[in-house]
């Protein structure tokens, strides 16, 4: 098995002998492509999961008292019917 130290070492030295103008280059392309990504997802308006499962928990005690207020509607609605006959 090789010792992962001498992979280290030999990436590193790898590394090193790319031209910095291209090491920059690098560096430069990924600021961009981050920006970039970062713009497009803007635009798309999306929302973290933790506001999604927030608005989730809304939505479903919204449909609880909506719920709620219907069967009241109802009971209160066969009330007055009764009371008319």
């Amino acid at each position: 098995m090789i010792d992962p130290k001498i992979l280290d070492d030999l990436a590193k030295k790898l590394a090193d002998a790319v031209p910095s103008g291209i090491r920059d280059l690098q560096h430069d392309m990924e600021k961009n492509f981050r920006a970039m990504l970062q713009s497009a997802f803007t635009r798309l308006d999306l929302v973290t999961r933790e506001e999604f499962e927030v608005q989730t928990a809304v939505l479903g005690r919204t449909r609880e008292k909506v719920d709620a207020l219907e069967k009241q509607i109802a009971e209160l609605e066969s009330l007055l019917k009764g009371q008319a006959k």
